[in-house]
């Protein structure tokens, strides 16, 4: 068993050492790209800065010449007397909406639900009024509906 131990021990150590030899290799091979890449370094541009020494003047860049302005404002002004013609205007694109439609959204749903719970229950108090004895079903009617007018549901 102990020589198990040893035998696997130096196993782990031969890996462990080419390991570390492959990551010696790629270490220098990055100082190499990177020896080579300092060799390589951009050349200067002047745009703005006149250099004093000779050799640099013929890296100077010549001044930029601007573009023919007045035809760029002469398209855009035709542009502008073109008159665009828009077929469907929606009118709920260029209105803002309110700040609380998503809510409103949302409970529009429960919203009908309790209307019709509503018309059920004001369908019931007329049944049950009639059949207390009330015969005249216009005051009936009229007088479910003035209740639910006087005391509306709160959502």
């Amino acid at each position: 068993m102990a020589e198990d131990k040893v035998g696997s021990l130096e196993e782990e150590a031969l890996k462990r050492k080419e390991r570390l030899q492959a990551l010696k290799r790629k270490t220098e091979d990055n100082k190499e790209n990177k020896n080579e890449g300092a060799s390589k370094l951009p050349k200067p541009k002047f745009r703005s800065y006149k250099p004093q020494d000779e050799s640099l003047k013929d890296k100077v860049l010549e001044d930029a010449k601007p573009g023919n302005v007045e035809e760029e404002v002469q398209d855009q002004l035709s542009a502008a007397n073109t008159k665009v013609v828009i077929e469907e205007l929606d009118i709920s694109n260029l209105a803002p909406r309110k700040p609380d439609w998503d809510l409103k959204r949302d409970v529009a749903k429960k919203l009908e639900k309790l209307e019709r719970r509503t018309q059920k229950a004001i369908a019931e108090l007329i049944r049950e009024r009639l059949k207390q004895g009330q015969h005249d079903l216009a005051a009936v009617v009229n007088i479910a509906t003035s209740d639910q007018t006087k005391s509306p549901t709160r959502y």
